[in-house]
């Protein structure tokens, strides 16, 4: 979902990237790893206008997506 979201703007998929520190090709290795989705959900929790723009055109709350985020987050 994220990443998807990102394919389709160009200029959110560079700031993550930049972001991340990842290469054109380190994202498309990392495609599917756990460690590429917690980044995603990361940055999207940490950037408000991706984060309502994802929401709504993925049918998801906020509050959905936090909690997700939260799920992901726990400290033990």
């Amino acid at each position: 979902m994220c990443l998807g979201f990102l394919a389709e703007n160009p200029e959110e998929l560079l700031g993550f990237m930049q972001h991340a520190g990842l290469t054109p090709d380190a994202l498309r290795a990392a495609i599917g790893s756990d460690r590429l989705q917690h980044g995603l959900i990361d940055y999207f929790a940490a950037n408000e206008p991706i984060l309502l723009a994802l929401c709504a055109n993925s049918g998801t709350t906020p509050e959905q997506f936090m909690r997700a985020w939260h799920r992901l987050n726990q400290v033990e």
